[in-house]
């Protein structure tokens, strides 16, 4: 394994923090020809990233393309064309207090200075480059530390960096555990994590003994709810897919399904059939389908399964050295009758091609059922009913939720990706990216032709009102 020494380590928060006070990042020129950058970067080195990719995961080109290579160059775009008005202050109405034409206020935002982004394996290409571009947008010198796991992915991007970014101003730093220790002993201007929570709790309290910010993506057991009113059919190949993509190991990935009781039965067949269609009678032989990242993820997949082998309706063939295991159904029942929350499935999120299902009496029960567990970091609801969609949205709590539909919200970068909870703090992706490594500056600007008394000792008590009204 690569790792980075550790002598040029020790300070490299503060040797970036140099280059960032001489102001370089500040420029929209610099912060666009670095955007621009890594698009080349993206476009220049296709095939070398997908097959990168393809010895960590497994993983389809097709996905590939879509899940990681698209969504880079999209926040590369979205970026570029909107930067100039996020960069600009944002002018505020002052009170009459502060008189209408001899005051003016605005917000204006300040890059932060240095930043850390640590990334997970699952996604080891455009988690990567979008925090980096969130930084670079934002004005911020970056340090990228990713996934040891995805070892051909990292080392692939430690090689190009350097050779499409400014090199005084992005970094990145290979390793593990004793290498990602010695950065968070750094301070740092702000640290964006995505990851599981133990790691997250890590860094959170390393970001808090320098009071450094932190954004926190941490994923959890996103759930899914399917009405008795919908296309099964649709709905079983949307929950499929985004279910299976990546072989279950998306962050955002249904990790269960509540069902109406009424329409289990027609669910669990519609979605053997998708897989079946997806990925032909057996997944091994698909090259659409991925592996699981290594062999001791694979074993704590093969371990819950095990604990509900007789409910598995459709798949569970494991193969640990090829880091295979089949898409996988597993019934656990009713909610009530057959206690489905004990089951190890639904303890701890799965991340892995297994997808429990579960059904309930009521949208009630359902929603009972999912503020039951901790806040996830998706919600996905498929149903007809525009009241049944309000009434799940209004009494649920989750970082980002779809309706009819799976995954395709993190494809959007007008809207923030982030968690709440236990599933993460803060957001990125677009404007939210932008912002979150932003410091919103309040700049309030006074002339000096004129100067109230009013508000200056000694005090008159009779003119207090009038100071009150103009507050």
């Amino acid at each position: 394994r690569v790792t980075t020494k550790m002598a040029s380590m020790d300070n490299l928060a503060g040797d970036l923090r140099k280059t960032f006070y001489t102001d370089v990042t500040h420029a929209i020129k610099w912060r666009t020809t670095q955007l621009k950058a890594i698009g080349k970067l993206v476009e220049e080195n296709r095939e070398a990233l997908l097959e990168a990719i393809k010895k960590d995961l497994g993983r389809s080109p097709y996905e590939s393309v879509l899940g990681e290579l698209a969504t880079v160059t999209g926040e590369v775009n979205y970026a570029c064309s909107n930067l100039k008005s996020w960069m600009a202050p944002t002018a505020v109405s002052t009170p009459l207090a502060q008189v209408k034409g001899m005051s003016s206020a605005c917000v204006t935002p300040q890059p932060l200075g240095v930043v850390l982004v640590i990334t997970p394996w699952n996604y080891p290409v455009s988690l990567p480059l979008n925090g980096i571009v969130a930084a670079l947008a934002a004005g911020n010198c970056v340090v990228l530390k990713p996934s040891e796991m995805a070892e051909h992915s990292s080392a692939l991007l430690a090689d190009l960096i350097p050779k499409y970014l400014d090199n005084n101003c992005v970094r990145v730093v290979l390793g593990g555990i004793a290498e990602t220790t010695i950065l968070l002993n750094q301070k740092w201007d702000h640290i964006l994590y995505t990851g599981n929570g133990t790691v997250g709790r890590i860094i959170l309290k390393a970001a808090a003994d320098h009071l450094t910010p932190v954004t926190l993506e941490l994923g959890g057991k996103s759930p899914t709810y399917v009405d008795k009113d919908v296309d099964i059919a649709i709905a079983a190949r949307r929950i499929a897919w985004g279910k299976f993509f990546n072989a279950g190991q998306t962050c955002i990935a249904p990790d269960y399904v509540l069902v109406h009781h009424e329409s289990k039965s027609a669910l669990v067949a519609a979605l053997k059939d998708m897989i079946g269609k997806f990925y032909g009678d057996n997944a091994r032989n698909s090259e659409d389908y991925g592996r699981i990242v290594n062999e001791r993820h694979c074993t704590r997949l093969q371990t819950l399964l095990e604990g509900s082998r007789d409910k598995i309706v459709c798949g569970g063939e494991v193969d640990v050295p090829s880091k295979f295991i089949a898409p996988t159904l597993v019934d656990l029942g009713t909610h009530g009758a057959d206690h489905p929350e004990a089951a190890p499935l639904m303890q701890d999120e799965l991340f892995g091609p297994i997808l429990p299902i579960i059904g309930v009496d009521s949208v009630g029960t359902a929603i009972s059922f999912i503020n039951s567990r901790d806040k996830p970091l998706a919600l996905y609801i498929f149903s007809k009913s525009s009241s049944t969609q309000q009434e799940i949205l209004d009494r649920t709590s989750s970082g980002s939720a779809v309706i009819n539909d799976a995954l395709m919200q993190y494809s959007m970068s007008s809207l923030p990706f982030g968690g709440v909870g236990a599933s993460g703090m803060g957001a990125y992706h677009g404007e939210y990216g932008f912002k979150a490594l932003s410091h919103m500056r309040a700049v309030l600007n006074k002339t000096t032709w004129m100067d109230l008394s009013v508000r200056y000792p000694p005090y008159d008590m009779s003119k207090l009102w009038m100071l009150e009204k103009m507050l």
